[in-house]
């Protein structure tokens, strides 16, 4: 018997093995569990599921477990490498995004166990294999983070 993982019949969606496939990162690093809402070179809406079984939340902080905001703004990051990935239909054996630039990181409010953290990314401006992002993380509707962003495509080789 083979198990194979079902294949997604919504083009919009991306389910986590194709995560696996779009970006390189891998536990503990690995940020995004999924995506809705793609639209190729536009637009993805990543979904993180925050347990308390996060690697992070021994250290920060103990009695008050919040998730560390440059992580939330890599889970921002890794979005916008799958939407690249997948627009752009990147072999991530021989090709990397990798993250440029970040500007106007704003913190709202803490994320913490048992929050669903949902990335929205927008691209503002594409030039060749450049990337411009404007990405907010929100929880129940509510920015807890947002920032302006760049990432690259480039050969592993390089």
């Amino acid at each position: 018997m083979s198990r194979k993982a079902p294949v997604n019949e919504n083009p919009t969606e991306i389910d986590i093995s194709e995560v696996l496939r779009r970006i390189p990162h891998r536990y503990p690093f690995l940020l995004v569990d999924r995506a809705e809402e793609y639209k190729p070179s536009e637009s993805i809406v990543g979904i993180k599921c925050v347990t308390f079984n996060e690697p992070f939340f021994a250290g920060h902080f103990p009695e008050y477990p919040v998730m560390p905001g440059v992580l939330i703004v890599e889970a921002l990051a890794q979005t916008g490498a799958i939407m690249m990935s997948k627009s752009m239909d990147v072999d991530i054996t021989n090709m990397v995004i990798y993250f440029m630039s970040i500007d106007g990181v704003r913190f709202r409010s803490p994320v913490r166990p048992g929050d669903v953290l949902h990335m929205h990314v927008e691209v503002t401006k594409v030039r060749g294999d450049i990337f411009k992002f404007q990405g907010k993380a929100k929880v129940n509707g509510k920015v807890c983070a947002e920032a302006e962003f760049a990432a690259m495509k480039a050969d592993v080789s390089k």
